[in-house]
């Protein structure tokens, strides 16, 4: 695959309504896709950042800056026979893992394009069809929320995940346990609480959750491994786990049952299939979680899903926006997907990706 060709597009898809979780509040999620053309085929991926550095240090905007300066010169004019070479080529570059992410998704687009074997199959997925769970933002309205749930249940979600922050945890899921007692439920923190608030969290217990998903800090293992023997709710970790070392390091010292595994998160689908066949060894959990990302970036997390160590239903936020950049939106049907043997399925619409983006930068071959 010689990289002749590459194009960077930020854009800005409008949600329905607003998405509020415990570091802020969005009405339109600004993300980045990225095109790289080979010969006649081009291959697209997505780094689906947040638009503020609330979540991790990384967001939108520092991913572009150092894709336009620092990774796509580097693999401009590249032969690159296999995207996991990619871990390699940029290991200069500290940290920016979503970025990374967006350049090595599209080379696995072009591998699969370019060998004609579906992605789930390269990545030695199996289970193609996919159960996928909802997610409830922070809704101060009682009414509201109970209709959100209400329809995520009728719509066939195999699991509901409630956004949580202090003062606005426990009288929610006393609320949704009322109406829905059986409902398989989990809540998601956000880094918010710290070990001050134990005494809270274990009242968590009360409510039969999944698991509680990054209750303490966002960088934080020690802790985490303090609190979980004390709560009978499986504590699952999102943001602290960056790469493989930092699973090893988790399920060394016992800090978690469950990992989300988000790809972009930890730099690629290569660093995540490791990551995953760590935990299957160590039986952990694995779920893949959402950056809300648009169809494009959805394909690539359904593909990895289909490994055999996913055990919970995943993330899908597609059916949250107003548009998408595809002209065939990744949507659940019955709160199933069947993973599309190739992202070319969705058929990237490139006058909606136009659209919607408010910067791009071009670069083309030197030779």
């Amino acid at each position: 695959m010689f990289i002749e060709k590459a194009e960077i597009f930020v854009f800005e898809l409008p949600f329905i309504k607003s998405y509020q979780t415990s570091y802020g509040e969005m009405n339109q999620k600004r993300s980045i896709v990225i095109k790289l053309s080979s010969s006649d085929l081009s291959g697209y991926g997505e780094a689906s950042t947040l638009p503020f550095p609330f979540y991790l240090p990384e967001y939108a905007d520092t991913s572009y800056i150092v894709l336009k300066d620092l990774i796509i010169p580097k693999i401009l004019d590249k032969d690159i026979k296999h995207p996991s070479e990619i871990n390699q080529l940029l290991s200069h570059i500290k940290g920016y893992n979503f970025a990374k992410y967006s350049v090595e998704t599209a080379l696995w687009d072009l591998y699969s394009q370019t060998t004609q074997i579906p992605l789930y199959q390269l990545l030695g997925g199996t289970n193609q069809t996919i159960q996928i769970g909802g997610s409830v933002s922070i809704t101060k309205d009682e009414n509201k929320l109970l209709e959100e749930i209400s329809l995520k249940v009728e719509q066939g979600y195999q699991r509901i995940k409630l956004k949580i922050k202090p003062s606005w945890d426990i009288e929610p899921l006393e609320i949704i346990r009322n109406s829905f007692p059986d409902v398989p439920l989990m809540v998601d923190a956000n880094a918010a609480y710290t070990l001050k608030d134990r005494d809270l969290l274990k009242t968590l217990d009360n409510f039969n959750l999944m698991m509680i998903e990054q209750p303490l800090g966002w960088d934080d293992l020690i802790d985490h491994t303090e609190l979980q023997p004390q709560l009978n709710t499986p504590i699952c970790l999102d943001e602290s786990i960056l790469s493989l070392n930092d699973t090893r390091k988790a399920i060394k010292i016992n800090a978690c049952k469950i990992i989300n595994l988000k790809p972009g998160r930890v730099g690629g689908l290569t660093e995540a299939k490791k990551i995953h066949d760590l935990c299957k060894k160590n039986n952990i959990g694995v779920w893949c979680g959402g950056m809300l990302e648009s169809s494009i970036g959805a394909f690539f997390n359904l593909s990895l899903a289909t490994l055999d160590n996913f055990i919970y239903p995943v993330a899908l936020n597609t059916n949250d926006y107003i548009d998408d950049i595809v002209t065939h939106k990744c949507l659940a049907k019955n709160g199933a997907v069947k993973v599309p043997n190739f992202l070319s399925d969705f058929e990237v619409d490139e006058e909606k990706l136009r659209h919607y983006t408010v910067a791009s930068h071009q670069f083309n071959s030197k030779s």
